[in-house]
């Protein structure tokens, strides 16, 4: 490729970046769709702006697939996969099982031979590590019990392509095409018979295995003595590449290796160093990948064998659908959990682009076979951003709702001062506080799992919607002081304040805001107290950085005292003109900034201040700095 047109084509992947993918950020489409119809729009059957024939297109995808996956296995530490190693090897092993084998079965049905069958198999079984982890990081449910279980089951997937790859040689039934297929990609051993082929790959890991376990470490240690951060950088791209070199010659991915250099980089005490290094890559590399996926989808075949495809891609996601939400009910998931491990993997995955290719190289497929697969898999992954949205749009708010209602709500017995709505972690350091100076609570809790959770580590905690008014009548809010709401989302608190205003006007309300727009919408609810949840801990860390670089332990806490009446007072005073003209909003908020500043200075610099800090003793700086 010439100088002129790589940066032609690095214009046009940047351009379709840049545009699509705040266009579909902004309509709740999120990144990963923007940059799929990105790849479409600029694509061979789009505007033709990467060639007819897709060759520079499945280059950067390639490159985007092996940066990927280093990334991917750089992130696996052998204390995550001991801790997950349950849900990992039970419920990923058991999806990968089933999927590939109910998939085999239909290939088996349909006239594919048995060693084409297992093969479609165990590419279909895999899902897109890429578009499901990012997905479900940008909506912020990795956290949740169902993203816990989708990582683990990508995890085994990640981990499983190992043996497929060194599987698929056994199953070749063309020598033939996998000899001229070898030769063609520069492998030594194509011309093997199956079962060398085999251990020569089975070789090639464990070098890499057991190498980089005992050279690794003192390679990295005489790099670190140089102090060149970005030797680092050099070193791991060498180590990429002289891994996936190595794997292409026994007649693996090139993506395969990085995977596993990744893995290797992973056990070593310089991971988090190369990881930093790398990450601001990773991001636009992933991208770069998603919009070759898109680009790279085949309109023409889906012009001739339409009904093929959509058969194909429906099979794919009703299939491993259902066998996700069986084996998550299998595996004690509530039913909202359930449907979001189902909904989160369902497509094929990015490695599928990877065996499909091999298997091709190798005589296992035919490419009357991998064609249409590689457009439903394609399409597969597109549709995954959108039934994510689904799920989060149309089946959360309902199911979650109704699963919810299935069991009644616990009998309150007691009656306390004070109610807690919400017994998360802010809501349990509440708690505890006020029980600890001996003041009784009642807390409600609607996560059923936390509830028994709490209960085993002996906190009091009942089951309930706290919204619901029967259950707050029954729990004491006529006669409690407080109620202290620490939900975790900002639509069940304001529909909780609602509640409360209407049947119990006289009931104090303490709640907790996420940002400042939460906070905005509950003063305009009628809520007094108003505690967003990260301003406390930030003003005390600011103060201990204060006093660190020498300020007195009460400059440092007069200073953040007075930074939170301030700010406090911004809130009120911006809630009331936030529904204005945006500029009036934005002068107003950038006058309060400036008048802290001047305050917090002229503090500073007040010497009547010297009379207060009497008791901020030298001897006493270290005890009361950590207050």
């Amino acid at each position: 490729m010439s100088g002129e047109s790589f940066l032609f084509q690095a214009f046009v992947y940047l351009t379709a970046a840049v545009v699509a993918v705040p266009i579909a950020k902004r309509l709740g489409l999120g990144s990963v769709l923007g940059y799929l119809i990105a790849g479409v729009i600029i694509g061979p059957f789009g505007l033709g702006l990467l060639g007819e024939e897709g060759q520079d297109v499945m280059h950067f995808a390639e490159f985007g697939v092996v940066m990927m996956l280093f990334v991917v296995g750089l992130e696996l530490e052998p204390a995550l996969l001991w801790r997950l190693r349950t849900p990992i090897l039970g419920l990923g092993g058991l999806q990968v099982g089933v999927t590939s084998l109910l998939v085999a079965g239909i290939s088996l049905a349909l006239g594919l031979t048995w060693q084409e069958a297992l093969a479609v198999g165990m590419t279909i079984a895999l899902s897109s590590t890429a578009i499901v982890l990012q997905t479900l990081n940008e909506k912020g449910l990795l956290k949740t019990a169902g993203g816990q279980g989708s990582f683990a089951v990508l995890l085994f997937q990640d981990i499983a392509v190992i043996p497929m790859l060194a599987l698929f040689p056994l199953l070749a039934t063309s020598t033939a095409v996998a000899a001229e297929d070898a030769h063609a990609t520069g492998s030594w051993i194509g011309h093997f018979p199956g079962w060398v082929q085999t251990l020569a790959v089975l070789g090639a890991v464990a070098v890499i295995v057991v190498g980089g376990r005992y050279l690794l470490r003192p390679v990295f240690r005489a790099i670190a003595r140089t102090r060149m951060r970005e030797l680092f950088t050099a070193a791991a791209l060498l180590l990429v590449i002289g891994i996936a070199l190595l794997m292409s010659l026994v007649g693996l991915s090139p993506a395969l290796g990085t995977f596993l250099a990744g893995v290797v980089l992973a056990n070593s005490e310089y991971r988090h160093e190369l990881e930093s290094d790398i990450e601001p890559f990773k991001g636009l590399l992933l991208g770069l990948f998603f919009i070759a996926v898109g680009a790279s989808i085949d309109f023409a075949l889906l012009v001739a064998l339409p009904a093929l495809i959509a058969g194909l891609v429906a099979a794919i996601v009703v299939l491993k659908f259902a066998v996700l939400l069986v084996l998550s009910r299998a595996f004690k998931f509530s039913l909202d959990q359930g449907l979001l491990l189902a909904f989160a993997l369902p497509q094929a995955g990015e490695f599928a682009f990877v065996l499909l290719s091999f298997a091709s190289q190798e005589g296992v497929l035919d490419r009357t076979i991998t064609s249409p697969l590689v457009a439903a898999v394609a399409l597969s992954m597109a549709l995954s951003p959108i039934l994510m949205v689904l799920y989060e749009r149309v089946v959360r708010p309902r199911v979650g709702t109704r699963s919810e209602e299935k069991r009644e709500p616990d009998a309150i017995e007691e009656e306390s001062p004070v109610l807690i709505a919400g017994f998360g972690s802010f809501g349990a350091s509440v708690g505890r506080f006020l029980n600890a100076n001996g003041v009784a609570t009642t807390v409600l809790d609607v996560d059923s799992d936390r509830v028994e959770l709490l209960r085993r580590l002996g906190l009091k905690v009942y089951y309930g919607d706290a919204s619901r008014h029967d259950l707050l009548l029954a729990a004491g809010a006529d006669k409690a002081k407080l109620l202290v709401l620490a939900l975790d989302t900002p639509e069940r608190t304001l529909r909780l304040v609602e509640t409360v205003q209407k049947h119990f006007p006289g009931l104090k309300v303490l709640a907790r805001a996420f940002d400042w727009k939460d906070a905005h919408d509950l003063i305009d609810a009628g809520v007094d107290y108003v505690y967003r949840e990260a301003l406390d801990s930030s003003l005390r860390m600011g103060a201990d950085a204060l006093t660190l670089l020498g300020f007195r332990s009460y400059q440092s806490k007069r200073a953040a005292l007075k930074f939170m009446k301030h700010d406090e007072d911004s809130l009120k005073q911006l809630t009331e003109m936030r529904n204005e003209d945006q500029g009036v909003y934005i002068n107003a908020a950038r006058k309060r900034i400036q008048d802290l500043e001047r305050l917090l200075q002229s503090d500073l610099e007040d010497e009547g201040l010297e009379r207060d800090a009497g008791w901020d003793a030298e001897s006493l700086r270290e005890e009361f700095g950590r207050l």
